[in-house]
């Protein structure tokens, strides 16, 4: 959105106010008010997330969202038993693959990353429950606009970082972390006014 409100705002076409970065677009529009900020069990879902957040280093999240099911088709739909095993056989395939970020390095870290997972679930029953270790604590009331510009990262997202790092994940820097834990619903970030806001 060219211009969005001094509140960060936009009414969407059914009239109800949202997060101005999802736009007008539909698809970003579904996005934010079906998904984004919602709380996610499901470890293929979540292993997708951080997958994805890692991809868009350097792109804008519309990006990877169109692309999600070309990611998906690829990736086993992100089911990191299946992801784990691949090769360079696959990582040849995957450059090829135009439907996706062609980044040898980012594809290289999804493998590693599905193999990560695997040594995690020998000590956590699911990546849920390692993840809401860093589930800070709700906030007692909505961030507004000039709040959420000052927040690229918190010390729990730092501290998720740190930690997958230690256990060997890659492209997961305390920015990507934050974004992750946004998006899973880890915390709330819709913004002070937008229907979905605390």
């Amino acid at each position: 959105m060219k211009n969005p409100s001094p509140d960060g705002l936009i009414t969407g076409p059914d009239g109800l106010t949202r997060c101005a970065w999802c736009t007008k677009d539909e698809q970003y529009l579904k996005y934010h008010d079906q998904e984004w900020g919602r709380g996610v069990s499901d470890d293929f879902r979540l292993f997708e997330k951080i997958c994805l957040e890692g991809f868009q280093a350097g792109l804008s999240w519309l990006t990877i969202l169109r692309k999600r099911e070309n990611f998906r088709a690829a990736f086993a739909h992100f089911d990191f038993y299946q992801v784990a095993t691949f090769t360079e056989a696959d990582i040849t395939r995957l450059l090829q693959d135009p439907g996706i970020i062609r980044h040898r390095g980012k594809i290289r870290s999804t493998i590693n990353n599905a193999q990560r997972a695997l040594h995690l679930l020998s000590e956590f029953p699911d990546l849920h429950s390692y993840f809401l270790q860093f589930q800070p604590a709700s906030r007692k009331s909505p961030l507004t606009y000039a709040e959420a510009l000052e927040i690229t990262f918190t010390p729990e997202s730092i501290a998720l970082s740190k930690d997958l790092k230690k256990r060997g994940w890659t492209f997961v820097g305390p920015t990507t972390a934050y974004a992750f834990m946004q998006a899973m619903g880890l915390v709330n970030d819709h913004l002070k006014g937008c229907h979905l806001a605390l």
